[in-house]
């Protein structure tokens, strides 16, 4: 039984995908230009000049705040931040202390069917230091990354396992993506976490010294780091010497370890003072109004959708809300092929009948378009395709599944007009029509080529009579090849059933 009980919280710096920096002009694409080239008097601290705060930074704070149920204050200020280091020219951070923009969220998270609420203490804005660079022995600063909008998301210390925090970082960054304020990219830093983890017995209460994990650029490398420190930790309450100071320590990725860094600072190391050079941060009811109604549907309320709507199985929903530009594909997909189901039937899309229609076949379609996405689409790209590159349209999709559902076209074959239609982007009818793919369905032609079968294969035949019935898909297999691909499998299959009696 475990002896002790694993405290996890987090802290997140989340990269604003903002046109400009938090508090100037200056571009916010730094990472795209040469080093110190993206720099002004204003963010590299030179005296006599004033910062000014950027609007749509704290618009897209406001939006993740939101987004985490977090509570919104009205009034906040700036305060600055005291420490020396080179990649902080100014010699002092502009972020938020005692007053942020917001307080008192949550977030839940599901791992292995269970959820878990996981609290949300605050989430202020602040400006990004610059990107300490290290190289033959010498330090470099590039200065391009400084002044970045950040918002900076602290959660209370509610995980208890390691893989909480990784679910928990991921869903963070999928709620970024679908807002579109961050790309929240941990390996290319656009999201950054430090982990505080501590222990304690099974049944306390109390809060012991906590390590603080830096150096986590992955959500592998966090629930790896996480783990060695369980590990760590859990042998020095073992031997009666639990940690007895607050302290830094890195993941080293190479030796999959943390190594020791410094003992952690205080808030009052930090010398935090209200920024004399910004005014209290008033959030007027008409902003926040204007930012409630850019707030787009999130990931958990879509997948819910999507189980109710497409009669999906929310594993399946998972997969695609998980990829927000391929859900986006799969609900036009969907729409297309409602549409052409009306028109078929020669329906109004308002009608009664429509609606009846629609209930009965949606499954079926939400299905197929499901696994033809998932399986065959995803088939023919790689981990670095942008959707945008697709050369299948949504509706040319709809097209092809809909020869498939109408039984025009096998699986095989349409697997090949996919193939075609992923590297040239035709339609599938023209494609179909050009490969004289289409799928044969008339009985008496498919009895021909079953009789000729029969007749090709007179052993297996006895075999089959003889109790062999697993030999029937060697049969079904001949005539597909017979029919080059194009005969209806299911239709096989019961013509021969009925020949080999």
């Amino acid at each position: 039984m475990t002896k002790y009980e694993t405290i996890i919280g987090l802290e997140i710096h989340l990269q604003l995908k903002t046109k400009s920096k938090m508090f100037c002009s200056c571009s916010n694409d730094g990472s795209n230009q040469p080093v110190n080239t993206v720099v002004c008097p204003v963010c590299l601290g030179h005296p006599g000049t004033l910062p000014t705060v950027n609007k749509e930074a704290i618009k897209q704070g406001i939006m993740m705040a939101l987004a985490l149920n977090c509570e919104i204050k009205r009034r906040s200020k700036f305060d600055r931040k005291n420490y020396f280091y080179p990649d902080l020219p100014k010699g002092y951070q502009i972020s938020q202390f005692d007053e942020p923009l917001a307080v008192n969220g949550h977030l839940v998270i599901d791992l292995d069917g269970q959820h878990h609420k996981i609290g949300i203490e605050r989430l202020h804005m602040e400006e990004d230091a610059a990107k300490n660079i290290h190289k033959d022995g010498k330090t470099l600063v590039d200065f391009n990354r400084g002044g970045t909008p950040l918002a900076e998301i602290v959660s209370k210390p509610d995980f208890r396992t390691p893989a909480q925090a990784r679910v928990f970082l991921q869903d963070v960054r999928l709620i970024a993506r679908y807002l579109g304020v961050s790309d929240a990219d941990m390996e290319k830093g656009h999201m950054r976490c430090d982990a505080n983890i501590s222990l304690r017995p099974v049944g306390d209460k109390e809060l012991y010294h906590k390590t603080e994990v830096k150096n986590l650029n992955s959500f592998k490398a966090v629930e790896k780091a996480l783990q060695f420190e369980e590990e760590r930790q859990t042998a020095l309450w073992d031997t009666n010497k639990p940690p007895s100071i607050t302290s830094t320590r890195g993941w080293d990725e190479d030796k999959q370890e943390t190594i020791e860094q410094r003992t952690k600072e205080g808030s009052s190391d930090y010398r935090y003072f209200p920024e004399p050079d910004l005014p209290p941060l008033i959030i007027e009811a008409n902003l926040l109004q204007e930012v409630k109604s850019l707030m787009p549907e999130l990931p958990n309320n879509r997948q819910n959708r999507f189980v109710e709507e497409y009669s999906l199985k929310a594993s399946d929903a998972l997969v695609l809300i998980n990829l927000k530009h391929w859900a986006d594909y799969f609900e036009e997909v969907m729409s297309d092929l409602r549409a052409w189901l009306f028109k078929d039937e020669n329906i109004k899309s308002d009608s009664k009948e429509a609606e009846s229609l629609w209930q009965d076949n949606k499954q079926a379609l939400s299905k197929l378009s499901y696994n033809w996405l998932s399986s065959e689409l995803f088939g023919l790209i790689d981990t670095n395709f942008d959707i945008k590159d697709l050369k299948i349209t949504a509706e040319n999709m709809a097209e092809l599944l809909k020869l498939i559902y109408r039984n025009k076209l096998n699986s095989s074959a349409g697997q090949t007009v996919l193939k075609t239609m992923f590297d040239t982007g035709d339609d599938p009818s023209h494609i179909m029509d050009d490969l004289d793919l289409g799928q044969v369905d008339d009985d008496k032609a498919l009895q021909i080529f079953v009789e000729e079968v029969i007749k090709n294969n007179p052993q297996q035949v006895e075999d089959y009579k003889a109790g062999k019935t697993a030999l029937l898909k060697f049969f079904v297999g001949k005539v597909m090849a017979a029919s080059k691909g194009k005969a209806n499998p299911q239709k096989i299959e019961k013509i021969l059933q009925d020949k080999l009696i």
